[in-house]
């Protein structure tokens, strides 16, 4: 029986998971893992620590029980992790699951977007950051073409992964001259534009206020091109704020974590590619599961275990974002996604 009432603190259910499946990454992306800290001598998770599909498997539908309602698959880049079709299928049978996504940098994805639909994921998030394939090699540092994440998106497209969400962070001097590019290429293709602003996540991005582009920034300069209205969110803890061209090009959306914090909606939890749980993108501290699972704990003590974290949680990150939290030491979200 699920429990759809687990709330926390705050009152916030939990609707939202997301599972790390490892903390590595073919990209280098500079406000993610830039070289400087995740060079050729950075030690990885080993693969013990990794929990095992089944583990995976096993958590997620703990969550479901207590009232998750979608599962998103992130990284570091997911479609690194080995036969990872099998988790998929695995986690598309959980009873009571309705909705299954994965967020992935494209670069594998003209290659898995079959099995991955055959598998039973439902939709798929593809992270990219300009057409400008300068600007794109710049900010994944390892000279990754465009033509070739637009292939996995085709891909996608092709076999039915969709809607596909196209991610785009936006940063103030790098590829902030890309948006209105970006708003042309993808009106009228199906896929919804999503523009991030520039946040404080992890330890090692070098984070400025002045790198930061405005979510009203970002729309104005799109309604200048092609009239936008606004529309109401998919369901309570949406994170993007909704936007129609009106004259029938499409959706796009603005994820304003920085300018208009959304966490008092947040529904979401996090899960690390070694089992620690995170209630906040932005947290310094995450819960063991790992050890639970393999010290034997049933699934009900694992569900208490869950129960007991939502039902403190208190974060607010965005909420109070100052210059003294900003410093703070934070999870890298290499290892718990976006």
């Amino acid at each position: 029986m699920r429990d759809v009432n687990l709330r926390d603190a705050l009152n916030r259910p939990l609707r939202d998971l997301r599972i790390s499946v490892t903390d590595k990454c073919n990209f280098r992306c500079t406000y993610c893992m830039p070289k400087e800290v995740f060079g050729r001598d950075y030690v990885f998770l080993p693969h013990a620590q990794l929990l095992t599909f089944e583990e995976i498997a096993r958590l997620a539908r703990i969550f479901v029980a207590g009232g998750v309602e979608k599962i998103r698959i992130t990284g570091g880049e997911p479609l690194l992790r080995r036969d990872i079709e099998k988790l998929i299928a695995m986690v598309a049978a959980i009873d009571g699951l309705q909705d299954l996504t994965l967020t992935t940098n494209g670069s594998l994805l003209a290659e898995k977007a079959r099995s991955l639909k055959e598998a039973g994921l439902g939709r798929i998030t593809v992270s990219l950051d300009s057409l400008d394939d300068a600007v794109f090699m710049a900010m994944n540092d390892v000279s990754f073409p465009v033509a070739k994440v637009l292939g996995g998106v085709e891909a996608a497209l092709e076999v039915g992964l969709a809607p596909v969400k196209i991610d785009m962070v936006v940063k103030r001097g790098t590829n902030d001259d890309s948006v209105v590019e970006m708003a042309r290429h993808f009106r009228g293709t199906g896929c919804i534009l999503r523009f991030i602003e520039y946040m404080d996540v992890g330890n090692s991005n070098g984070w400025r206020t002045a790198d930061v582009v405005p979510a009203i920034e970002i729309l104005r300069l799109i309604d200048a091109e092609w009239p936008l209205e606004p529309l109401e969110a998919n369901y309570y803890g949406e994170v993007a704020e909704r936007y129609r061209y009106r004259d029938g090009g499409g959706e796009i959306g603005i994820i304003a974590s920085v300018t208009v914090p959304f966490c008092q909606s947040c529904t979401r939890a996090r899960l690390s590619a070694d089992g620690e749980l995170y209630t906040c993108l932005f947290a310094s501290q995450g819960h063991d599961l790992r050890t639970l699972l393999r010290a034997g704990a049933s699934d009900e003590e694992v569900a208490a275990r869950l129960a007991s974290v939502w039902r403190l949680r208190d974060d607010r990150y965005s909420d109070i974002r100052s210059s003294e939290t900003v410093g703070l030491p934070k999870v890298e979200m290499s290892r718990i996604g976006g």
